[in-house]
């Protein structure tokens, strides 16, 4: 019977493509289903084999801890040289989108707090 693995809702290509690589390598069977024409469906690595799944499993936590520690390292390295993305650097990329997700954000909040206080007695 399968039995998913690896959930691909969020992650990122380089990601998913070592995760098919490792797995690969490593003999283990797979298949990926995908998020459909309409996106509702889950997006996921399952393994064909339930018997391979702790041995999948295993290999799968170490890449994940190995990836976390290279990123922690890459993002700690451009701390340092100053490089990496801020706020304001994502406001001054794309202006416009950030304004209307901030003007979204304020009337959500608005409304929110109209709603409580006009329900007050």
């Amino acid at each position: 019977m399968a039995k998913i693995l690896f959930r691909l809702n969020g992650v990122p290509d380089d990601e998913a493509n070592d995760v098919r690589e490792l797995l690969a390598d490593n003999a283990i069977d797979f298949y990926e289903t995908s998020a459909g024409n309409w996106g509702v469906s889950m997006p996921a690595i399952w393994l064909t084999d339930e018997s391979q799944f702790q041995k999948a499993r295993a290999l799968l936590d170490a890449y994940q801890n190995e990836r976390t520690d290279r990123m922690q390292e890459e993002y700690a390295r451009l701390k340092r040289q100053g490089k990496h993305k801020t706020l304001i650097d994502a406001a001054m990329q794309n202006p416009v989108l950030f304004t209307v997700h901030l003007a979204l954000a304020m009337l959500v909040i608005y409304l929110s707090a109209r709603l409580v206080l006009d329900l007050a007695p």
